[in-house]
């Protein structure tokens, strides 16, 4: 250890403080700290259930549903864990996806597919794959953990949520993992509760690939938001797909038994 370090570092701050200059916050620190905040102010929720319909729509406006339930749990210290099951329309029906998410290396990810009658599972280089068909990707159905990203401020912008004019933080960030279908993503997060607002997702060729726009927030346990609507628009397709979720159930309690892969074959 250096013990002259301290030394220096105090003296260049006794000299930085009686010349009445501060040292600026990198966009890189400011970036890092607004996600480590919205992250904090999301902490302790448990669990949580929700009915979500999935609605796909194609470059020609045609439209399919899906029916689905969902299932989270917040795991301290690591990444959450999510299991989404299928119950219509009939020929997806028992179709169940497991995630587990976690903080400093790949995810872990399962689908069983009741027509196959087998469980796959989603290899680290596949999570940029459409999700049952949707615009979203695998690697979008986990849980979104700051570790996952490096950040950068870029700006504070007006930003409408709800219907509400209200001024978001403007943050880049960029995927920690070799294998993530993105590039780079833009996102504006209220300066007021620290909301996902809307996402651009740049492609590895660095061209705007996707926007995720999140609306009709409704605050759960007097503390914790989630968006009723989740919209994908692809740019490059055309094709759109719609998450609105329902009757959403904190603490019911839930635990790691009811997120196994060896029962994806029986949830019903």
């Amino acid at each position: 250890m250096n013990a002259a370090k301290p030394t220096f570092t105090l003296v260049i701050s006794i000299m930085l403080l009686s010349s009445g200059t501060t040292l600026a916050q990198s966009p890189e620190q400011k970036g890092l700290e607004i996600a480590k905040e919205a992250n904090a102010r999301d902490n302790g929720w448990g669990d949580h259930s929700a009915n979500m319909t999935m609605l796909l729509i194609n470059k020609q406006g045609d439209t399919s549903e899906r029916q689905i339930r969902t299932r989270t749990l917040e795991v301290q210290g690591d990444g959450d864990k999510s299991l989404t099951i299928f119950d219509e329309p009939k020929d997806v029906r028992g179709t169940a996806f497991l995630t587990f998410s976690h903080t400093n290396e790949a995810d872990d990810q399962w689908l069983y597919l009741p027509a196959l009658k087998r469980v796959k599972r989603i290899s680290s280089r596949n999570k940029s794959g459409p999700f049952m068909g949707s615009e979203f990707a695998y690697e979008d159905m986990s849980s979104q953990e700051v570790e996952k990203y490096t950040y950068k401020y870029l700006a504070d912008e007006p930003c409408q949520v709800d219907g509400k004019q209200l001024t978001c933080f403007k943050l880049e960030r960029y995927p920690v993992d070799e294998f993530s279908g993105y590039s780079r993503q833009i996102g504006w997060i209220d300066q007021q509760e620290y909301r996902p607002i809307r996402i651009d997702f740049y492609d590895r060729k660095n061209a705007l690939l996707k926007t995720l726009t999140l609306s009709n927030y409704q605050q759960y346990l007097k503390q914790y938001w989630r968006a009723s609507n989740m919209t994908m628009e692809n740019h490059q397709t055309g094709k759109k797909s719609v998450l609105t979720f329902s009757n959403y159930q904190f603490k019911t309690g839930l635990d790691d038994a009811d997120f196994n892969k060896s029962k994806l074959s029986r949830l019903r």
